[in-house]
Parts: structure tokens; sequence; C-alpha cells
């Protein structure tokens, strides 16, 4: 068996679990694998671990991440399409995703390797981004595709959900979002929490220019798609789960469909849905 460690490399306690897990998974005859570029990020100067390139990670039996949401955000793109499932280990300020607290890691990575530990497999979201009057790029998402204003203007953007035009609007942009991604940038944006098992989206436009604009939450099957007005397309940005990926083109628009490989989340003794949201969001 072989297992993926991803830590957040700016985060001293994590880091040092990161050794101790690499240590600890081959005492129990388990490959831990650490990329290159977290390898020399983290500083590791011994590490019991096989440090390899992105494209030599192949298909590992199980990923943990150790540090908050963001930290699993990157353990999925590490993966790519690779549906792995992903254990987080929280050592960040936000764990809405983690499945474990630090306090249990080994015994959350002892269990989700032995098949003893919840999965929760959720919608991801594939993106299709037109620019420079072609299909640059097709993006995959955990939580959110986001387009957004890259100066100081606005940008106008129409909705259209299913191939219905449901909205024009001026705003500092349009995110949409999974069920995951409910309770990230689209909960900052005003949009609603959504339980994990629903596997449509949440469009939520960011600061608009009008009082009546309300979030969208569409079905599994519908599409999305957000168009720019000609005048405003040099002054867009596309960001994928926090990074962007494009903000120097011509950005014509993007089109939003359920992913063909879902997320899979291991769970330890994890909490509910509603106790998380609880904890997490209103007793902080």
């Amino acid at each position: 068996m072989r297992a993926l460690i991803v830590p957040n490399v700016l985060s001293g306690s994590a880091v040092a679990a990161a050794s101790d897990l690499a240590a600890w998974l081959a005492a129990q005859g388990v490959e831990p694998v650490v990329s290159a570029k977290d390898a020399e990020l983290a500083g590791f100067s011994r590490l019991e671990a096989s440090v390899v390139p992105f494209s030599e990670i192949g298909e590992p039996d199980l990923a943990v991440a150790l540090g908050g949401d963001g930290t699993i955000l990157r353990a999925f793109h590490v993966l790519g399409e690779v549906e792995t499932p992903i254990l987080g280990i929280k050592f960040g300020r936000l764990g809405f995703l983690s499945g474990a607290e630090s306090a249990h890691m080994l015994d959350a990575v002892a269990a989700a390797l032995a098949g003893d530990a919840a999965v929760e497999r959720r919608a991801t979201i594939s993106a299709d981004v037109w620019a420079d009057g072609r299909l640059a790029d097709t993006y995959r998402a955990m939580n959110e595709v986001v387009v957004s204003r890259s100066g100081p203007q606005v940008i106008s953007v129409d909705i259209t959900v299913a191939g219905c035009r449901v909205a024009s609007l001026r705003a500092d942009g349009v995110v949409v979002a999974t069920a995951t991604g409910s309770t990230a940038y689209a909960l900052s944006a005003g949009g609603p929490v959504v339980a994990p098992g629903h596997r449509g989206f949440v469009v939520v436009p960011i600061a608009p220019h009008t009082l009546v604009a309300r979030a969208i939450v569409t079905s599994a099957s519908e599409r999305v798609r957000l168009d720019l007005s000609e005048d405003r397309r040099k002054e867009a940005c596309v960001i994928i789960d926090g990074d962007a990926v494009l903000c120097r083109g011509v950005l014509e628009g993007v089109e939003v469909t359920t992913g063909r490989h879902d997320v899979s989340l291991v769970k330890y003794r994890g909490r509910d849905f509603y106790e998380t949201v609880a904890e997490e969001f209103f007793k902080g």
C-alpha cells in the first residue's frame, strides 16, 4: 500500500506530524509518499518517505492532508482525476472538511487504511473556460469557480442555467460552488449552506450592483454558463479553488458542469454535518 502525505508547509506542527506519520507508515509496511515540492518547502532534512515529482505520485491508496481546509484542497489538485480517498487531519484554524483532530492522527490513518472509516463522496466541478475566441482550458474544482473583476471596474455577467438566461448583472463577480464549496467563498458572498449530498451548484453574485440579486441552487444535471459583456472581457479573471488561472486573456465565458470524478473525504469519528456547521460558524 502507498499513502500520500500532503502537509501545510507553513505550519510547524503539521510538518513535524508529517515526519512522524511517514515513519509510522513505514513501520506498518505502508510506503509513505511526499511530493518533491512539499519536501523542499517543508525543509525536510530526513524523511522516511519516497520523495517524488508530481508526475510520479500515481494512484496512492490514501492521501493524508495535514492542515486546514486549504491543505485538503491542495491534496485534491495534486491527485488530479485519481479518486484516492483524502483524510484531512486538522492542524489549521478552519477544519470544516477535516476527518479527524490532530490528536487522533495515527488512529484515523490506521482506520482509513483498514477500510474502517466512513467515506463521503462529493460532487466536483468541470469548468470550460473560453477566452481569445477559443476554448482556453478545462479545469477541475472541489469548491468553486469564480469569475471576478481583475481591476477597479465592475464586470457585466450574464448567468444562464439549463439554457435559460436567468440574470444579467453588474458585480464584482460570480461564484459557482459545489455543496462542499457552499461553506467557503460562496458563504462569504452571501450564499446558503448546502448539505454535502447535494450534487447541484450554488450560483452567488459577489457584491452585485442591485438590490434584488439572489443566490441560485441548481440540480445536478444543469449546466451553468457565465458570459461577459464584450466591453469588460479584459477586466476579468477566472479563479479555481482560490488560484487564479486566467487573468491576462480576453475572457468570454465559463461553462460549469458536474465533474466526471467525485472527491472522497474520509471521516474518522467525525462530527455530524450540522454539528460542524454550528461549531465552525456559530461558536467561533
